[in-house]
């Protein structure tokens, strides 16, 4: 996705503006290593400076015109100087990384500069990151290398040492959620996803999933069924909850979505309505909240965050799930 400098620096102001300093002063360096979670905005920036690099006529020294035809081609993805290189299967091997020297070694098509971009570079083979450091060690001034991360704690410490290493900071709920909602989502719905996932990407394609949307109806069913007695919530176990929460990444987002339910409660009891994320079933967690005291709905969270601890030792989920029910029951004030 194509974003703005404005848009970018509502995410991420410190990298932009140091970004910006450099450009400024002309102080571009040869290579950066863009890390930290999905969704940040890593590889946007990365585009970002190329254009800023490439743009025939750049507005004020640090922002791309947009109009000249390096900026547009780049927003096409298709300019002859600017080279980017993602995983070949599941790993970026040293052939990619040759021809990407072979395609350097040759003068800029369009323009004086090259630039080159490595997403997920740590799933570069051992003979690439070899390569790479070859390249690296003998940089062009002429040319620009972003290297996008999730994990650079597996990378060659020898090619951090050769990059401007810039740190991507996970989004503030705030300003993910009003993303959220400039990509579509409706905003019960952001409040609710920027409490699962810090993840941009992960967000939208959560609020678009068909299985995330039963998960939500069956947490609440599951809860309902709580108030009622043992029975009643064993079965919505069995009829629900065990066929739609298969894998052990699905049982920890049900488990997050429970989770966030009696945190809404709490929210109730303090006064803070505002806070709730299941907006559409206000009325009735007011009621809820009415029947169960602070303490118990604080037993039943911490018994929710064991259950997500034993998930992740590798407990029997069937187990884990019955076990989990039993303790909800046994810390509510309506049992």
């Amino acid at each position: 996705m194509v974003k703005t400098w404005d848009q970018l620096e509502k995410i991420q102001p410190t990298i932009l503006k140091m970004m910006k300093n450099s450009l400024l002063k002309d102080r571009v360096a040869h290579a950066y290593l863009l890390e930290g979670m999905r969704g940040t905005g890593k590889q946007e920036t990365g585009m970002l400076i190329a254009k800023v690099l490439l743009c025939v006529s750049p507005v004020d020294g640090y922002l791309p015109c947009e109009a000249c035809i390096n900026c547009k081609r780049i927003n096409s993805g298709n300019h002859p100087d600017v080279h980017v290189i993602e995983p070949d299967g599941l790993s970026i091997k040293k052939q990619q990384i040759k021809e990407l020297q072979g395609e350097f070694s040759k003068k800029g098509v369009e323009s004086s500069k090259k630039i080159y971009m490595i997403v997920h570079a740590d799933k570069m083979s051992v003979s690439a990151s070899n390569s790479l450091l070859k390249f690296l060690e003998e940089p062009s001034s002429q040319t620009v290398a972003f290297l996008v991360t999730e994990q650079y704690q597996k990378m060659l410490p020898t090619i951090l040492s050769r990059c401007q290493i810039l740190s991507f900071k996970p989004l503030l709920p705030h300003i993910m959620a009003q993303e959220l909602i400039e990509n579509g989502v409706e905003p019960s719905n952001a409040r609710l996803l920027v409490h699962l996932t810090n993840n941009l990407d992960e967000a939208i394609a959560l609020n678009v999933d068909d299985w995330f949307a039963q998960a939500q109806k069956i947490v609440l069913k599951l809860y309902k069924m709580l108030e009622k007695n043992p029975l009643e919530a064993m079965v919505t176990l069995q009829g629900d909850w065990y066929p739609h929460f298969k894998e052990k990444e699905q049982i920890d987002r049900g488990l997050d979505l429970l989770l966030l339910i009696f945190k809404d409660l709490l929210y109730i009891q303090i006064g803070k309505e505002e806070q709730i994320v299941f907006i559409k079933e206000k009325e009735q967690l007011e009621q809820f909240a009415l029947r169960a005291s602070s303490q118990s709905l604080t037993n039943q969270m911490v018994a929710i965050l064991d259950a997500k601890r034993k998930l992740q030792a590798n407990m029997n989920p069937q187990l884990l799930m019955e076990q989990l029910v039993l303790k909800l029951q046994e810390g509510s004030s309506f049992v």
